[in-house]
């Protein structure tokens, strides 16, 4: 019996010397295979020496399945092996079996092998495989490694006979579609996994797996000869394939183990390591990260990949057909250059493209127009692969294809799916040119989870839906707005345009409002529709910063808002593309308290432009009458508010609505009108928020400067993140403040939060004694990858009554408090606080005023302060 710790260091040396020429090889794929094909050969060795000093008899066998199976090993992957026993042998009756397996799976630990084990015999084997379709896919691609020969014939005869190739391709394309809805059907997220994302490498296994499974070849050189993939296909496949598993081995490399997912602080090393470099700008920024050379390459051969695989699945799947004796799906005559195929878009001919250019955007506008049509055959992809060349400058100016694509974009229906399939298909970059240049853009600002055409095809997606009715109940006010609304081409335009600029440099939302004028001109748009056009891709970031970063209380914010905006007709298209805009950035960004402070925002501008002056006393006048309604629904005592709003002023009422009013009202005023005899006493409550998430928090309390950061330090440490505050004193001193809140904790628990609010804060409040030190909590790692210089403004605002703070940085665990913290220090009072977190990045605005905010040695010091609060850890 052969000593493991000699085996072991063989194989760690002989390991690292492959590991080595590998990372010596640049960007180069050549070789890539022979080097996968080493490191397997170098397990075989060690298996089979590990096999032998187990002892094994001579009617067992060691097969190799699963990736290794292919006899390729990247790096850190496990190496995934069958014991392959004839039947009537089991472990559980047989101990010296038992036993030798025990040995064999310890000394592959033992000697470095990250072992993935399995222990059958034959019938098991097969049993299982008919049973699971993982199981099965495994032992598709098995090898003997060492080993009774004549088990494995038997094992490989049996396992090819129960194979049915027609459910087995059913059961593969129906698991790579939950896959694929598992990373959201994209191969553009920013962090993309490039094994399991679409366009990576497991696409291309499927194919090759059902190939195999049909007996139509085992290689890409097999299907070109069976007429399944041209030589072109087979050779873009090929070169895709190699860049991906480069990039897959890069990353196993990087992280020093088992990592298929291209995160962001991996990124950058796997990038060096092919030989990118960042390029930098004459003014010393950086214009162009490696990263961003890298993942832009990544995504070119995902999206390849993708076109490929749909292409290849679809012509197995037709031979398979064909092989059953089920005959060609009948074929529907559309016109004279299409025909309708089991649902799918047929070209006549495989050279129609090449003869009629014009025929190549008549193919989505058929697509949108024709009822019962779900995609494109593979005829017809194939088509417009091989035809990209064709779509040229020439083929951009054509009048005819002009008109065509603004047929598409009218169209009443299928514009999503057509713009998609257009980008899948490449047909949309090509023709316009403008959009090519974001396909695959990376975006660093921490909040956007896709790349720049995803995001804009998202947003595409989310207006378009506003104007159908079966997700009117995902945003009503929306879908109201698009119920009266003429002309939804217009909004999808501005949807396709508004980021297009992106990456450029200078004020994306300026440079395509210069796209819109280009576009709007050579497709001949009414002046009015193009005007509507680039108002909105210049002004679409406009609604968002004035809801969330400015007082909305105040009504020359909205005179002015209402002035930009001009009409009624340019609000309502901007309010829905924000809408749009915001939840097409990620998951994570999109609130309801977002949703709000829009929706207030548009009916306050609306009363403007419909010749309501802003008149500060009526406004409030209308809030009382309305709080008093909802008073009276409440039985609340007649005149039981007085003692309350006696105590109020102007700015408060203007600050909540009827409903926070009233609620205040209802909590508070037999508390003012008689005072605990015992003292001034905290009064803390809570509600689920009438915006339909998270909670609203109710605190009044005898008023002291480091109120907010008291509030702010409870709320960290419990778990909840401030969404706004809205800060109020009363004439008598005591402190009136709503706080909106939100927690990961599930619905369902509100009732136990509320209650733990309601306790745990007043308990904060009412223990006296010095605040605790602001905690440095940990940033992600996103964050450490890609950073922002903390800003802080401090400015007078338009009155110049009180400042304006705007603070942007980095978001981590006990930012606010710590902010709250240095203005508590300086006595800074807090009148309002607009919370508003982008993703990973805060963007954070605050009213304040105090006696020091008049010194300018005291600005300096805070803002110094604040700054120092915000350095990411």
């Amino acid at each position: 019996m052969t000593e493991l710790a000699p085996l072991r260091e063989a194989y760690k040396r002989d390991k690292a010397a492959v590991l080595q020429n590998l990372a010596a090889s640049g960007a180069s794929t050549r070789g890539l295979q022979k080097t996968l094909r080493q490191l397997a050969g170098l397990a075989d060795a060690l298996l089979i020496q590990l096999w032998q000093n187990a002892g094994f008899s001579s009617d067992a066998c060691l097969v190799a399945v699963g990736g290794f199976g292919r006899g390729e090993l990247l790096p850190y992957s496990d190496v995934d092996v069958l014991v392959l026993l004839p039947d009537g042998h089991s472990p559980e009756t047989t101990p010296e079996l038992q036993s030798q397996l025990e040995r064999f799976i310890g000394s592959c630990w033992d000697t470095g092998l990250e072992i993935g084990s399995s222990v059958r015999t034959l019938s098991e084997c097969l049993a299982e495989s008919a049973k699971d379709i993982t199981v099965q896919t495994s032992l598709l691609e098995s090898r003997r490694i060492t080993g009774e020969p004549k088990l494995y014939a038997q094992f490989q005869a049996q396992y090819q006979a129960a194979m049915d190739a027609q459910a087995f391709f059913v059961a593969k394309t129906l698991e790579m579609r939950q896959r694929h809805t598992k990373f959201e059907d994209t191969p553009y997220a920013l962090e993309p996994n490039c094994k399991e994302s679409p366009g990576g490498l497991r696409d291309l296994q499927i194919i090759l797996w059902v190939a195999r499974a049909a007996g139509l070849g085992h290689s890409w050189d097999d299907l070109a000869r069976k007429g399944l993939a041209t030589p072109l296909e087979a050779r873009q496949i090929k070169r895709n394939e190699a860049l991906l598993s480069l990039i897959r081995t890069r990353l196993h490399l990087q992280a020093r183990r088992r990592e298929d997912r291209l995160v962001f602080d991996l990124q950058t090393g796997v990038a060096e390591s092919f030989g990118y470099s960042a390029d930098i700008s004459s003014d010393g920024r950086i214009a162009l990260r490696a990263s961003e050379k890298l993942m832009r390459q990544y995504y070119w051969a995902a999206k390849a990949v993708t076109q490929l695989n749909q292409i290849l699945l679809l012509n197995i799947e037709d031979r398979l057909k064909s092989d059953r004796g089920q005959g060609l799906d009948s074929f529907r005559p559309i016109n004279e250059r299409f025909f309708e195929k089991a649902g799918l878009i047929e070209v006549a001919s495989d050279d129609l493209y090449e003869k009629h250019p014009h025929a190549i955007l008549e193919t989505f506008l058929l697509y949108q127009a024709t009822t019962g049509v779900t995609g494109l055959s593979a005829r017809t992809l194939r088509a417009l692969y091989n035809v990209r060349p064709i779509m040229n400058a020439q083929f951009r100016a054509d009048p005819v294809n002009r008109q065509t694509f603004m047929q598409i974009l009218q169209q009443p229906f299928g514009i999503t799916h057509a713009m998609r399939l257009m980008n899948q298909t490449s047909v949309l970059g090509r023709y316009l040119w403008v959009f090519r240049r974001i396909v695959g853009q990376m975006q660093h600002d921490l909040f956007h989870a896709y790349t720049v055409d995803q995001h804009i095809l998202m947003v595409l997606r989310n207006v378009r839906r506003f104007f159908m009715a079966e997700h009117a109940h995902e945003y009503p006010f929306c879908s109201q707005l698009a119920a009266g609304w003429d002309k939804p081409w217009i909004l999808y335009a501005a949807a396709l345009f508004h980021d297009i600029a992106k990456g450029r440099g200078g004020d994306h939302s300026q440079l395509g409002k210069s796209e819109v004028r280009t576009f709007a001109r050579q497709h001949k748009l009414d002046k009015a529709d193009a005007q509507l056009i680039e108002f909105l891709v210049g002004e679409h970031l406009t609604m968002s910063h004035v809801a969330q970063k400015e007082d909305l209380s105040d009504p020359d914010v909205i005179g002015r808002f209402a002035q930009r905006v001009g009409n009624e007709r340019n609000l309502t298209a901007l309010y829905l593309l924000t809408v749009a805009d915001i939840r097409g950035t990620s998951p994570k960004v999109w609130n309801a308290w977002k949703g709000k402070l829009l929706e207030d925002l548009y009916k306050s501008t609306l009363r403007v432009l419909g010749g309501r002056a802003p008149d500060a006393n009526a406004e409030v006048e209308a809030r009382k009458r309305d709080a008093l309604v909802e008073l009276a629904r409440h039985a609340e005592p007649h005149e039981g508010h007085k003692a309350l709003w006696d105590t109020l002023d102007v700015g408060y009422f203007m600050r909540h609505d009827a409903g926070d009013i009233a609620w205040h009202a209802r909590q508070l005023s037999r508390h003012v009108a008689k005072p605990d005899p015992a003292g001034p006493r905290t009064i803390v409550r809570a509600r689920i928020s009438p915006v339909g998430e998270g909670l609203q928090v109710l605190v009044f309390s005898p008023n002291q400067p480091d109120l907010f950061a008291r509030i702010c330090g409870h709320f960290d440490q419990a778990g909840f993140s401030i969404l706004d505050a809205k800060v109020h004193t009363t004439r008598t001193g005591w402190a009136l403040d709503t706080f909106q809140i939100v927690t990961a904790m599930l619905p369902e628990h509100y009732r136990e939060l509320i209650t733990m609010v309601e306790s745990g804060l007043t308990r904060t409040l009412e223990q006296q004694g010095p605040l605790p030190a602001p905690s440095r909590g940990r940033v992600s790692r996103r964050v450490k990858s890609f950073p922002i210089t903390p800003r802080v403004t401090l400015k007078p605002d338009d009155k110049a009554q009180s400042w304006l703070l705007s603070i942007s940085a980095s978001d981590r665990i006990g930012l606010l408090y710590g902010i709250a913290t240095v203005l508590g220090k300086h006595g800074i009072n807090l009148q309002l606080a607009k919370i508003s977190t982008l993703g990973e990045r805060v963007e954070d605005t605050f009213l304040i005023s105090g006696s020091a905010l008049q010194q300018n040695k005291a600005q300096i010091e805070i803002e110094t302060e604040l700054l120092q609060t915000l350095q990411a850890t």
